[in-house]
């Protein structure tokens, strides 16, 4: 069975305030090396919580969290931040390219702070922009570039690094719905070679499409759904949900 790279148990994380707002309560949560799974709920369901532990943005206030094989309970700040930059690859709804700069060294920045000279950079920002379908992009500044376009860039960048998880928050939000479409397909192709990928969404219809959908309310997983049979898309189909206890 392939390794975990995500482990949570019995989590929780709690926002001061009057009365406290418990954002995660008590979540178990097992995420192996290949999978690609859908983190779903509505807003304020805890989401954003969720993905903020995966990536080592927030701690929890009680439980055990492991990402990539590391207790980040251990870990100092700095610590966590060579994770980050290391293992775990971020795509977020906003692009956050840097303007001015052509897509080649907006992925090239992705592994800035990996000692790898320039030119060693920019080779292996080449091969991820090829792997994305933007190899004939890679001089294209982000103003030249259409919003599916950009995102894939922001694609390349969290992969340039070869994370151990990628980390896809509400990767369509900005996009038309043909960019959006053409995106998630991206995913499931980076899916199938092997990457392991959690989309943060609340779109039910980009969730139905993943192979394993964990769905989230009010901070406690509400049930963790398995695609069965044959490839995904319309011949995927949804056995019962899996009920969690709490």
């Amino acid at each position: 069975m392939n390794e975990a790279v995500v482990h949570l148990e019995v989590v929780s994380r709690v926002y001061p305030g009057n009365p406290p707002v418990r954002a995660l309560d008590r979540v178990n949560l097992t995420i192996r090396a290949g999978e690609m799974v859908g983190i779903v709920g509505p807003s304020g369901s805890g989401k954003s919580t969720m993905l903020n532990i995966l990536g080592t943005l927030d701690r929890a206030d009680a439980g055990a969290v492991h990402i990539d094989g590391h207790d980040i309970a251990t870990l100092s700040d700095r610590q966590l931040s060579a994770l980050r930059a290391h293992r775990i690859g971020f795509v977020f709804q906003q692009f956050f390219l840097s303007p001015g700069v052509t897509a080649l060294d907006n992925v090239a920045d992705g592994i800035l702070y990996t000692g790898l000279s320039l030119r060693k950079r920019r080779i292996r920002a080449r091969r991820t922009l090829e792997r994305v379908g933007l190899g004939d992009r890679a001089h294209h500044r982000p103003h030249e570039l259409s919003g599916g376009q950009k995102q894939r860039v922001a694609v390349a960048r969290a992969l340039v690094g070869k994370p151990a998880i990628l980390l896809a928050d509400e990767p369509t939000g900005a996009l038309d719905s043909a960019s959006g479409a053409a995106v998630i397909k991206l995913l499931h192709e980076l899916h199938d070679a092997g990457t392991t990928i959690v989309v943060i969404t609340h779109d039910h219809g980009i969730a139905r499409e993943l192979p394993r959908q964990v769905h989230i309310l009010d901070g406690r997983i509400e049930s963790d759904e398995r695609a069965y049979g044959g490839p995904r898309g319309s011949r995927y189909h949804h056995g019962a949900p899996r009920k969690v206890g709490r």
